[in-house]
């Protein structure tokens, strides 16, 4: 277990006793890449309500957080099951909420989702938050082999689209 991960575990047990500084801590640490994470998954707005149900759950269960993994790690897993339920929702009739992305971004954004939802995942954990592909695929529930495969072929993907672009 890293220091960090001790700093972590250590307000993560103060939150489960129900110390709201604690969790404003967490909150101020890992917010930001939580969101930019999501923000790449789904519509900026919807990002938000994820984020914050991720936030929400965190507290709820900060009694489980165990420290074998990052926060991060324990946090975004969270997150992606709340993306998953939302897009369950979604599919199941509930009304689903339009974004629109920063114009600096639209490009990348519009590669991205030309990605497949897997591959789009994988390729911004490891690349754009720098996660380990042990990581990653932990999160995503793949076989490690298949997770550095479906990175490579993103990357491909988007190299290939960047190209043809006139960029390359």
């Amino acid at each position: 277990m890293t220091a960090q991960n001790d700093e972590d575990l250590a307000l993560s047990r103060r939150v489960a006793g129900g110390d709201n500084a604690a969790f404003a801590m967490l909150v101020e640490k890992y917010e930001r890449p939580l969101r930019s994470f999501l923000a790449r998954t789904v519509a900026p707005d919807i990002a938000d309500d994820i984020a914050q149900d991720a936030f929400l759950k965190a507290w709820r269960a900060a009694a489980q957080y165990d420290g074998r993994a990052r926060y991060s790690t324990w946090l975004t897993r969270i997150a992606w099951r709340c993306r998953i339920d939302r897009m369950r929702k979604e599919r199941e009739g509930e009304p689903s909420e339009e974004g629109s992305c920063a114009p600096a971004a639209l490009e990348i954004d519009d590669m991205l989702a030309r990605l497949s939802e897997g591959e789009r995942a994988a390729l911004v954990l490891c690349e754009g938050h720098g996660w380990t592909h042990a990581e990653a695929a932990e999160l995503l529930a793949l076989p490690l082999g298949t997770l550095k495969s479906t990175v490579a072929r993103a990357k491909a993907k988007c190299r290939t689209m960047w190209e043809g672009a006139g960029h390359g």
